[in-house]
Parts: C-alpha cells; structure tokens; sequence
C-alpha cells in the first residue's frame, strides 16, 4: 500500500513557519485544539515539530521575561524542541510509516526535494489496521487467549 493513499494535504494541514510567534503559535493551536503543529521554513521544507509542551517549559525557563502580553516578541524558531518528529518519504513503505506512527500523533511526510506535503494521523493507520483485524473476526471467529 502506498502511503500518499493516508496523506493529508498540506493544504489541509495546519502549519507555522519559524518566523511565527509564540503568541500566533498559541493562538493557532488554542483555535484549533491541537497539542503539536508542523513547523516550515521559508523554503516549505519541514522544520520539526512544535508542542504546548515546548511552549510551556520556554516560557517557565524564561524566569517571567515572557508573558502572554509579549508573547509576539518571541519567534518560535528560537524555542527549543524537546521531541523530534521525524518525517517520512513520500516513497517510503508502509513499514517506515508505522514505525513512526507509534511514537508520533502525526508523521510528517516529505517529497523528494525535502519540501513538506502533509501529514499522516495515526488515527487513519488504526482505523485501517482495524478493518483487518476486524474482518479477520468475522471470517475466521475469534480465538480467546
């Protein structure tokens, strides 16, 4: 199977470039109830992953120099990720995806140049797997261990 068939656009997707703000980065994932959002850079190439988690300890560490007032003072490319969310080829097996997917909410995919095309939820590679081990169910019985 190939994985551009779990392939969310990156038209659909939400993304933040390093030169947003802490406080758009905020504002975007408070919006849309998001914990982690793909960071670009200009080039549209995938820059890593950005968290509450990042967010939160940046501005615990700061020591009160940021604030939700300021927040539009601090570009995210300058706070540190804590999790690398790594991206997959576009060309990659299905192998690859799911190795990934078990420790990410999302993978990230990538063409050939690098440039970031969208994401895969882990929650369309279950529901897959689910058909599978559902029909598995209904044509062989379930087995009790």
């Amino acid at each position: 199977m190939n994985i551009a068939f779990f392939l969310l656009p990156k038209q659909e997707v939400v993304c933040l470039t390093l030169e947003s703000t802490l406080r758009q980065t905020l504002e975007k994932m408070e919006f849309h109830r998001y914990t982690s959002v793909p960071m670009l850079d200009n080039d549209g190439q995938y820059a890593g992953t950005i968290t509450e988690g990042d967010l939160l300890w940046y501005m615990k560490n700061s020591e009160g120099k940021v604030t939700f007032e300021n927040a539009t003072k601090f570009l995210i490319k300058d706070i540190p990720i804590k999790m690398s969310n790594k991206p997959v080829s576009i060309n990659a097996n299905m192998e690859d995806l799911i190795n990934l997917a078990k420790v990410q909410n999302f993978v990230p995919v990538v063409d050939d140049m690098n440039r970031f095309i969208g994401i895969v939820r882990r929650s369309q590679i279950i529901e897959y797997c689910e058909k599978f081990v559902s029909k598995e169910s209904v044509e062989g019985g379930s087995k009790s261990y």
